[in-house]
């Protein structure tokens, strides 16, 4: 099933992200209240790996609730509808879900196993009464810590911002970056998959000579939400709010930007209209329009599921035509409309005829179009405002990165760089590293959760040196 997110780079078009548990057992349902109640934990065998979920069951003597993690799509305690306990079969089903996905199983002596079925797709699933272990996350940072960790706040209008300011030990002044996350609601930590990929990269620079303020994004942690719809522009506002708090700071001497994903585009407008930033790093930033990348994105994602070619062809034009209807300069009763029509086609393509498709979750995905930031991101190309930046730029990208394609963006980042006349730039692709920064596999979303390494070495220490190579 494809749908469209707030996220395009870690949430756009997931395939088979939400989940229906049908399963079998042999058990009458009082057996059921004392047998099935409680947490199971299991994976779904999905694209050669396996999706880890927990799901935990209750009953009341009456009725049946549930609900279903899946760390690796982000997912939390999502409810569960639609239990029904029938002597040998269990039937669960996700909330407002597109494509009715379903799973049947059999309780075996080690659990329950079946068949998950999403639109066409089915794929094999097991659950056990075994916990999941937590995940290891080696590079995750300890105290004691050998510099200063504060919690600051500052103001962007009404906003009220909320972060960590980690300090050098010793005498100022100290070179400082500002950490831009990616696009969705993301903490300080930039929390993502269970990784902190923000705090493994903070702890690194800190330790070495440079101070980093990190911020919970409007809206979530500590930070209260914009007012109105945010857009990449708007959260531009935030992070020059972030600068102006640290040039307060007497400690604080040279002020630079890194940015990852829609955070890169944000750094490059930042850095595109203040000459008072010493430096940006670009890690899987945007180099071409929205529409281009989330074009590249999804037949990246195509070919990697191996869609077929038929297929892949009918998706991406009907993305072509959603991308231009929501960015069309005509009148809003219209856009809904064509909007609309494009996204029943999509649903459709997916498996998902009209008599099926629910009217909540057409709308849904409508809204997501034509909200604000979307429109924004889908109309906005870095590349004018990457030719007005003269300070130092380090550009890093995967080349497993299936979310911001790396020869498409690199290539345009370093064009419009060049274009510029920015003489002090450094471009690195990056073999077999995905979105994250992790070594991977695949680059596939479902492999950043089971990854360990929360960033690689080679991306941390090459940061490192860079930054103060032009800070020295």
């Amino acid at each position: 099933m494809i749908t469209v997110s707030r996220n395009p780079y870690t949430r756009l078009f997931r395939t088979l992200l939400l989940i229906t548990l049908v399963s079998s057992m042999c058990l009458s349902v009082s057996d059921a209240d004392e047998r099935f109640t409680g947490q199971w934990a299991g994976e779904i065998e999905m694209l050669g790996t396996a999706l880890t979920m927990k799901v935990h069951l209750t009953y009341d003597g009456t009725d049946w609730r549930g609900t279903i993690d899946v760390p690796a799509q982000n997912v939390q305690a999502l409810p569960l509808s639609d239990i029904q306990v029938k002597e040998t079969e269990v039937t669960f089903a996700m909330q407002d879900v597109p494509g009715n996905p379903t799973f049947h199983g059999h309780l075996q002596a080690d659990g329950i196993h079946g068949k998950f079925r999403q639109g066409s797709v089915e794929l094999d699933f097991r659950l056990s009464r075994d916990a999941l272990p937590p995940p290891r996350r080696p590079q995750e940072p300890r105290p004691p810590f050998p510099y200063e960790v504060e919690e600051v706040t500052f103001q962007n209008g009404a906003v009220h911002l909320a972060g960590t300011l980690t300090v050098p030990l010793g005498e100022g002044p100290f070179p400082a970056a500002l950490l831009i996350s990616g696009s969705g609601l993301q903490d300080r930590d930039q929390t993502l998959f269970r990784h902190k990929p923000f705090w493994v990269l903070a702890d690194q620079l800190t330790r070495a000579g440079i101070a980093v303020l990190r911020v919970d994004d409007p809206g979530i942690g500590e930070s209260t939400p914009h007012p109105e719809p945010p857009t990449t522009a708007v959260f531009a506002t935030d992070a020059e709010a972030g600068v102006a708090f640290l040039q307060r700071d007497p400690r604080i001497r040279q002020i630079g930007l890194i940015g990852h994903s829609e955070g890169g585009a944000v750094a490059t407008l930042v850095a595109s209209r203040q000459e008072n930033i010493g430096f940006v790093v670009l890690l899987a930033a945007p180099g071409v329009s929205g529409a281009e990348l989330l074009r590249k994105q999804n037949e990246r994602i195509f070919d990697a599921v191996g869609l077929a070619a038929e297929q892949k062809q009918t998706l991406l034009d009907i993305l072509d035509q959603l991308f231009t209807a929501a960015t069309a300069g005509i009148p809003e009763a219209a856009r809904q409309e064509q909007v609309e029509t494009i996204v029943r086609q999509q649903f459709a393509a997916n498996g998902i005829p009209p008599e099926q498709q629910e009217d909540t979750h057409v709308q849904a995905a409508v809204e997501q179009v034509l909200a604000p930031w979307m429109r924004y991101f889908l109309a906005f190309d870095p590349r004018p405002a990457l030719a007005e930046i003269q300070a130092p730029v380090l550009a890093l990208n995967g080349e497993l990165d299936v979310q911001v394609d790396m020869e498409q963006n690199l290539t345009a980042i370093g064009e419009a760089l060049e274009k510029g006349g920015n003489e002090r730039v450094t471009l690195h692709r990056l073999p077999k590293h995905n979105h994250l920064f992790q070594r991977a596999q695949t680059g596939l979303v479902n492999e950043y959760d089971a990854i360990e390494e929360t960033i690689s070495p080679e991306v941390l220490d090459l940061i490192q040196e860079w930054v103060l190579s032009v800070t020295e």
